[in-house]
């Protein structure tokens, strides 16, 4: 292996650990939430927002960085990020109340945004050869899964031992390491055209926009999805989107170009993408209930279930990067929506009586066929833009990836709602009870509670199968610029 070679894998390495750490912090403060609101003697609600403030600030940067590392630096802008994710960490680490404790976790989630459009950028331009790109990006891809496993494995004995501001603190040593690789090997790259005018006015009104809807979406369920607040948010998040489209249909460097939207193949990608993203993280957020509740599983049980599904993303993502080159793009990513599909159908038979296993096959299936697409949807979009504008163009699919998970848990949490008052009226309506007496029917209404739950777990599983094997229609649709050019030279040839 040349110098060269290796420096390609090793720039690999260094935006894998940037793109772990980000990752993990956000399954990692899951776990310190119950030791959080025992200190600051906040209520659950309360708690929320701990999450809440992270997705929204997420959200709404991780465009603006792409854009910024595509005119200013990747490089700069991936330090950066970096800086100011370890230094909200140690912010966040001796956070006193809540409202500190939700400032630096803002700062943390805008630092961390820069992370994916700038990492996908450098890595795409690292990698020349399309083949070898996606073998890079499937690993990369497969980090995302294992900061899921790993997060729970870190955190549960940094809390017992060292307490709940150690899930933080321990981003430090870990960071700087991160740091040091980054100045030592990545090189600067950026767009051939220098940024002259950045789109600040376009930006804000974006990030406002997108905040109002992920504030909406991820509060609808505990203020009511007809409250006024819920409906203002998503009513004035209309506003500003049109706002923003006008602004930037007309600005000479826009954060999101929409000439990507006039691309069959990048929407129909993006399409493809959100409807993963949103049943991947709808089943994520429902399963470990469904554990608790009904299987008695704790909470590090229900944990130990993930490792199984972060082993089979990150095989899938590595072996969905290497028909890269040998099966065409909308094939692979079809057929692995498909089996994802599968996977999450195999769901509707759990009931009160399965075992780890009936959980675990499940979700192995999912999580295979959910990383045999994760390479090729980038590869995918980073095909179909010019090299200068790929940090832009992922971040779109970033964004997508974001809003997606928001709704689906929002989509999901609401259906599962539903569908449980629904089948109670059901299963009462159609139930006879020849005795009357407290005991008995004591015991009717708790059976009738259970199965309503039961089968309401079933349709979110269903529904979301569903959703799946739309999505991998919609993929077949998509094609790369590498593939259709292979197609026209086949025909010249013959």
């Amino acid at each position: 292996m040349s110098g060269y070679d290796r420096l390609k894998w090793m720039i690999l390495l260094t935006v894998i650990i940037g793109t772990f750490l980000g990752r993990m912090d956000q399954t990692i403060v899951s776990l310190a939430v119950p030791k959080i609101m025992d200190d600051f003697a906040i209520t659950t609600s309360d708690a929320g927002w701990i999450s809440t403030a992270y997705i929204l600030a997420n959200a709404v940067f991780v465009p603006i960085w792409g854009k910024l590392g595509d005119t200013r630096g990747r490089k700069r802008v991936y330090l950066w990020g970096f800086g100011i994710f370890i230094f909200g960490s140690i912010l966040a680490g001796f956070a006193w109340d809540l409202g500190s404790m939700i400032v630096f976790r803002v700062i943390q989630a805008i630092a961390s945004s820069a992370d994916y459009p700038t990492a996908m950028a450098i890595l795409t331009i690292t990698f020349s050869d399309r083949k070898e790109r996606g073998k890079a990006l499937g690993i990369w891809s497969s980090a995302f899964a294992a900061s899921a496993v790993f997060g729970p494995l870190i955190g549960g004995p940094l809390i017992d031992n060292f307490g709940w501001r150690s899930v933080f603190l321990i981003n430090l040593p870990i960071g700087i390491i991160g740091i040091i690789m980054a100045l030592t090997y990545i090189p600067e790259s950026m767009s051939d055209q220098r940024s002259e005018n950045f789109d600040w006015y376009g930006a804000s009104s974006l990030g406002v926009a997108l905040a109002l809807l992920v504030l909406g979406l991820d509060r609808g369920y505990d203020w009511g999805w007809t409250s006024l607040p819920i409906l203002l948010s998503f009513a004035l998040s209309g506003v500003f989107l049109y706002i923003f489209y006008l602004i930037d249909s007309r600005h000479p460097e826009p954060v999101i170009d929409f000439r990507y939207l006039r691309i069959p193949s990048f929407t129909h990608t993006l399409g493809n993408n959100f409807v993963v993203f949103m049943c991947m993280m709808g089943v994520i957020f429902l399963i470990p209930v469904f554990d608790q509740t009904f299987l008695g599983y704790t909470a590090t049980e229900t944990g130990l279930q993930f490792i199984p599904f972060a082993c089979f993303m990150i095989v899938g993502a590595l072996y969905g990067s290497s028909f890269i080159g040998k099966v065409q793009t909308r094939y692979v990513i079809a057929a692995s929506t498909l089996f994802a599909a599968f996977g999450i159908y195999l769901f509707t038979g759990l009931d009160p009586r399965s075992s780890t296993w009936d959980v675990i096959i499940p979700f192995s299936v999912m999580a295979l066929g959910m990383g045999l697409g994760m390479a090729q949807r980038t590869v995918a979009i980073t095909s179909l833009v010019p090299p200068e504008e790929i940090g832009s163009a992922s971040a779109v699919l970033a964004l997508v990836r974001n809003i997606a998970g928001a709704f689906g848990i929002a989509l999901f949490t609401t259906i599962l709602n539903n569908s449980i008052e629904d089948n109670v009226i059901d299963l009462s309506r159609y139930s006879s009870i020849y005795q009357h007496t407290p005991e008995v029917m004591k015991t009717v209404t708790g059976l009738i509670s259970l199965d309503a739950q039961i089968l309401a777990y079933h349709t979110i599983f269903i529904v979301a199968a569903i959703i799946l094997v739309g999505g991998s229609v919609l993929a077949l649709f998509i094609e790369s610029k590498e593939e259709k050019r292979s197609d026209q030279k086949v025909i010249v040839e013959i």
